[in-house]
């Protein structure tokens, strides 16, 4: 079995639980949730689903970034939503981070996320080689 390393970057928000940021193994990225959390003051921002949306998937970047992957690596997301009204608006910001690269992706919607925010977005990516 090969060895699992574990990420973790200023640049995104600390974990606020027993986990990492992401976990990298056998030439994959596994990434856990990002929430719209500001890294330097693990506050709650945006007030909308776009900003939310966008500062998770800045945060999610962030860490494959640390990894040693992309956004443009991706192979499947999840979104989790607190409310799945806001599909076309997070779907919206979504095409703005991924572009034309279209991974494998899952959306549904949630009881309740951490911190009580409207959004989170995990993801498994390949490793740049």
């Amino acid at each position: 079995m090969s060895d699992l390393v574990r990420i973790h970057t200023d640049h995104a928000p600390a974990a606020i639980g027993p986990y990492s940021q992401a976990i990298v193994t056998d030439g994959w990225v596994f990434c856990s949730g990002q929430i719209p959390l500001d890294p330097d003051t693990m506050e709650l921002v945006g007030g909308t689903i776009d900003e939310q949306t966008n500062r998770a998937l800045s945060n999610l970047s962030e860490v494959l970034q640390a990894a040693g992957s992309s956004l443009q690596h991706v192979v499947k997301t999840t979104v989790f939503l607190a409310d799945m009204n806001d599909f076309a608006a997070m779907n919206k910001v979504y095409e703005q981070h991924f572009g034309e690269h279209r991974p494998a992706r899952a959306a549904v919607q949630a009881a309740a996320l951490p911190k009580f925010c409207d959004v989170e977005i995990e993801c498994i990516a390949r490793l740049i080689t």
